[in-house]
């Protein structure tokens, strides 16, 4: 799967099961709000635009992979974020029902877990093709989102929620190590900046912490202007090599 296709997110398992999260998170509030349990129509804002958030922020993350690796990483993260704060409201509501969330190991929840996706496959008319795949994913999950019962729905979104999130994690993890590779060390997390540079420079480990060092320039002292092997968890760690020493 291509995670820097610019408009690619059409083919992200991610991205359908975002789609499925919010159509069932519309129909959930639809069916279960009202004036008594939500007079101000506050919940029922906050929940839907949470849902097409988490959506939004895939598709504008996959959007800006061409022209900023930062930003589609932020709005990666961002995506993750808003899917955390609609875990959070279904939550309170079972709580509110004085029920917890379904065990992880009962047979709903195995269920739930265990249905995976179709491999999409898309015409030229990509846009039109991606929302029959959608819909007929819906359908593996129709037993439980589309319940007369707000407290199965609200469980089975939980979970498909939380498939969602561990979808963007790895997905983060995915275009962390290609932005690594790639050398856009502008756009890098620091943590990744510094561990690929010492790996291109061929640098030894620290002796102190053993993390790659990379080659630093000696400003003031009796060695000012001499290179050495400095470690790139500095501050932190101040571990130094000479330029001779490889281990």
């Amino acid at each position: 799967m291509n995670f820097a296709k610019s408009g690619g997110y059409r083919w992200l398992d991610s991205f359908v099961m975002a789609n499925i999260v919010q159509l069932a998170t519309i129909r959930f509030c639809e069916k279960f709000l009202n004036h008594r349990n939500d007079p101000c129509g506050r919940q029922y804002d906050q929940m839907t635009q949470a849902a097409r958030s988490g959506k939004e922020n895939i598709i504008e993350g996959s959007e800006r992979t061409a022209t900023s690796k930062e930003t589609e990483m932020k709005l990666t993260d961002v995506a993750k974020a808003s899917l955390c704060e609609l875990r959070g409201d279904y939550e309170t509501w079972l709580m509110r029902r004085r029920q917890a969330p379904w065990r992880r190991d009962t047979p709903e929840a195995k269920a739930l877990f265990d249905l995976r996706f179709d491999k999409p496959e898309y015409s030229d008319d990509v846009a039109h093709d991606a929302c029959i795949h959608i819909l007929a994913q819906q359908k593996k999950f129709a037993k439980w989102i589309e319940s007369d019962d707000d407290t199965v729905v609200a469980n089975a979104l939980l979970i498909l929620i939380s498939r969602t999130i561990n979808m963007l994690t790895h997905q983060l993890q995915a275009q962390g190590d290609r932005f690594a590779k790639s050398g856009g060390f502008r756009e890098q997390p620091t943590t990744v900046r510094t561990t690929e540079r010492g790996k291109q420079e061929d640098a030894p480990a620290c002796p102190d912490c053993g993390k790659p060092m990379h080659r630093r320039q000696a400003k003031t002292g009796k060695n000012a202007g001499q290179a050495f092997w400095g470690c790139t968890g500095y501050p932190e760690c101040k571990g130094v090599r000479n330029m001779q020493e490889r281990r």
